[in-house]
């Protein structure tokens, strides 16, 4: 069972008390009464399904109510960070890029 971090109630519960409710960050249409039959089909329906890191909104369902996002890795499930509507995710696929880059220099150098 995954405990996830809720940063509204600031706790961890278990994840039967979330609902998962699709892509983050996504911005709607700037002038809505302009916008094409096609865009406004795009922004309703398609959606990234990505392999690996992917930035998500959930629900607190059973608890605050509230709407946070998360980011997760959907090959191992990790939920690797979770974060209030507004902000900006600290983990990003240039980050972990980063990240692994370094840990290898320092792997590297240690031999």
């Amino acid at each position: 069972m995954l405990h996830i971090y809720c940063p509204h109630c600031e706790e961890h519960r278990e994840e039967e008390e979330f609902r998962p409710k699709g892509e983050a960050h996504i911005a709607r249409p700037a002038d809505p009464e302009n916008t094409s039959d096609e865009d406004w089909g795009n922004y309703l329906f398609f959606r990234k399904n990505p392999r690996g890191l992917h930035h998500e909104q959930w629900f607190h369902a059973a608890g605050c109510r509230k709407f946070f996002n998360v980011t997760r890795d959907t090959v191992t499930y990790d939920i690797l960070e979770t974060y209030l509507p507004g902000q900006q995710p600290a983990v990003t696929a240039e980050s972990r890029k980063a990240k692994a880059s370094a840990q290898a220099s320092n792997q590297g150098a240690a031999k």
